[in-house]
């Protein structure tokens, strides 16, 4: 799981995407930022306790 997060094309994608909808969207903004910061805290634990 951890390899595909490392694709150099994942965050760029992920970031414009974010982008977009927020543009689109501005109400989802407290969503998306909530979600990253728990999928960052997650990979991060996740990372954390594999090795």
């Amino acid at each position: 799981m951890q390899q595909w997060l490392q694709h150099p094309l994942v965050v760029p994608i992920l970031s414009l995407v974010a982008g977009i909808v927020i543009f689109i969207f501005p109400r989802v903004l407290n969503f998306i930022v909530a979600l990253y910061l728990v999928l960052v805290g997650v990979f991060g634990l996740i990372t954390y306790f594999s090795n």
